[in-house]
């Protein structure tokens, strides 16, 4: 089956549970216009549906090739790059001023979560093109974004970001690609890049690399890291493209799953060392890549709801299909459909209903990113951001968490058959694996939410959202519909857990820092159980207060998320506070 946009969940999450409509009211947005969403999202279904899912198949089974350092990707891809940028759709949130349509981020996270679903390995690459243009926006000179600003926002050329190194992954600081100043204001790059996502690849006459080094007299450490525009071209001063640059993929890895997206190795030094431009200050490399890592790390959250979706698309589908068995009181002839069956109808219900919260996790980060920038008041702003801030590590972990529990799910689904690479559950499973991993791997972004979200101003930003979600319950409370079940109770108790958890922590992040870390992950899981909750149980509200024919439906998957998900949160806060000696007790166990 191909992929349909869940336009109307996709508007309600948007619009309601992310709290878009809200900040448009309050104009944050300017005059923006929220009725444009859902025909810009229409039409991004359309050709997500058209264009890119047909290829999603073709691009896992023929994968990229690469010969004598040029990357040939898989059939159909140059095409429907090309279809993709004259439609503009590279450009929906990109600078006005320079060929971006100006649309809220929000608006173009709904659209990566639709071009994640249709075909996760295509959206790969302007999900980090928008990421580059961002950083060079925000850190560029004047002169590097006449150049290259409006190329990479109409997506004439794609950009890419190097961090990692054989020896340094996680640890950026350990890196040892070497910049050194060059006498006109430029610097020649030596070094290698390994993981570098379209480092190479034929569906743009240019790249533009956006590349982490190290002056000679650094700091050591992250303190001594610039960061540095590398074109895989360079650029004449009419704008034509010059010369070779001293950069090329010189490998590409062999992967378990995104096989249509290359994977470089770049080697910049064999004849002389590239030419780069320096982004922002020397050695304030990392403070301008935190630019695009945020943005990708959105991103990569927004791949796994749209990786999720998609598996649970085609999991339902399957399970209208494929007869086995007999309904409970069957009494007939032959099988009926395993739809009827109440454990698939659990897993399905479970693959939705994490879908939803991770969606609307996601939007939630987008409107505060845009609200932080948008809105007029200083104090706005600043509360935004540090919503965004909270917000990122759970965007990004919780929902590439769901993406993979959901891609698995559907395997089992499926049966036999889900293990079976014709029917492409298998692939959703193997796509969806990595992005647990790149833009910071989920236990590195639960040490974020612990260490630095949690901790900053005391807790300020978590202590303003939970009340916010308590609004919410207590809404729920008084609503007194039947149709609710337990949600206002689970909820309720969810929210007090996860308070005397975040107390908890915050007491241990100075004091026990070991004790902190250990229960890091099980807290994220924690906060994004409960916030997806009472994100679910908002949208319910919403669809009941306008009286939308759907609300029944939205009623029912908050009502299963809180007695089957957000039901746990009791249970990691014991796992928080209790298991840290188990975890110091770790080298006995698996040492010894």
């Amino acid at each position: 089956m191909t992929y349909r946009a869940p336009i109307s969940d996709m508007l309600l999450s948007l619009n309601h549970g992310a709290g878009l409509k809200a900040a448009v009211e309050a104009g944050h947005y300017g005059d923006f216009d929220a009725d444009i969403a859902a025909a810009v999202l229409e039409e991004a279904g359309k050709f997500a549906s058209d264009v890119l899912a047909p290829l999603n198949k073709v691009g896992d089974e023929h994968g990229i090739k690469l010969d004598d350092g040029k990357v040939t990707t898989a059939p159909g891809w140059p095409d429907a790059y090309k279809r993709w940028t004259d439609g503009g759709w590279n450009a929906v949130s990109g600078p006005e001023d320079f060929g971006g349509q100006g649309l809220p981020l929000a608006i173009n996270a709904a659209c990566t979560e639709i071009w994640s679903a249709a075909n996760v390995a295509f959206g790969l690459c302007p999900l980090l093109t928008a990421s580059a243009m961002e950083a060079l926006e925000a850190h560029g000179s004047d002169e590097l974004k006449k150049i290259y600003l409006e190329k990479l926002v109409t997506g004439e050329w794609t950009g890419t970001m190097q961090l990692t190194e054989p020896q340094a992954g996680s640890d950026v600081g350990a890196l040892r690609t070497r910049a050194e100043k060059q006498a006109d204001g430029s610097y020649r790059i030596k070094g290698t890049k390994i993981f570098i996502t379209y480092g190479e690849h034929d569906m743009t006459d240019n790249i533009v690399h956006f590349v982490l080094a190290r002056l000679p007299d650094a700091p050591a450490g992250t303190k001594g890291i610039s960061l540095f525009l590398v074109p895989k071209f360079m650029v004449n001063e009419d704008g034509s493209l010059g010369a070779r640059n001293d950069i090329h993929a010189s490998g590409v890895e062999h992967k378990l799953g995104m096989h249509a997206s290359p994977t470089c190795t770049m080697t910049m030094g064999d004849h002389g060392g590239a030419i780069g431009f320096l982004i922002g200050e020397e050695n304030q490399g990392m403070r301008c890549m935190f630019t695009m890592m945020n943005q990708a790390r959105l991103g990569v959250g927004l791949e796994g709801v749209g990786v999720a979706d998609r598996a649970y698309q085609q999991a339902l589908s399957y399970a209208q299909e494929r007869r086995q068995g007999r309904a409970v009181g069957n009494k007939g002839d032959g099988s009926d459909v395993i739809f009827v069956h109440p454990d698939v109808k659990r897993m399905l219900m479970r693959m939705r209903a994490q879908t939803a919260a991770a969606r609307t996790i996601c939007y939630a980060t987008a409107v505060a990113l845009d609200v932080s920038i948008r809105a007029k008041d200083s104090k706005v702003r600043a509360d935004a951001a540090a919503r965004a801030a909270l917000l990122t590590p759970m965007a990004k972990a919780y929902s590439t968490d769901v993406g993979n529990e959901v891609a698995y799910l559907g395997v089992q689904v499926h049966g036999g058959m889900g293990f079976i690479e014709e029917t492409g559950a298998a692939q959703y499973y193997r796509d969806a694996r990595i992005t647990a991993i790149y833009e910071g791997t989920n236990g590195i972004q639960a040490i974020d939410l612990v260490t630095r979200k949690l901790a900053a101003n005391g807790g300020a930003a978590v202590w303003a959202l939970l009340d916010e979600l308590s609004a919410t319950v207590k809404q729920v409370e008084a609503s007194n519909d039947p149709a609710f079940g337990t949600t206002g109770t689970k909820l309720r108790e969810a929210l007090e857990a996860l308070t005397r958890t975040s107390k908890w922590l915050l007491e241990r992040v100075t004091s026990a820092p070991n004790e902190a870390l250990a229960g890091a992950t099980p807290y994220l899981q924690q906060f994004g159980a409960t916030l997806g909750g009472c994100m679910l149980a908002s949208e319910a509200l919403a669809a009941k207060a306008v009286g939308t024919t759907d609300a029944a439906r939205y009623v029912s998957l908050a009502r299963f998320f809180a007695e089957n998900i957000t039901v746990q949160a009791g249970a990691l806060e014991r796992t928080v506070t209790e298991s840290a000696e188990s975890v110091a007790a770790a080298d006995a166990v698996l040492l010894g």
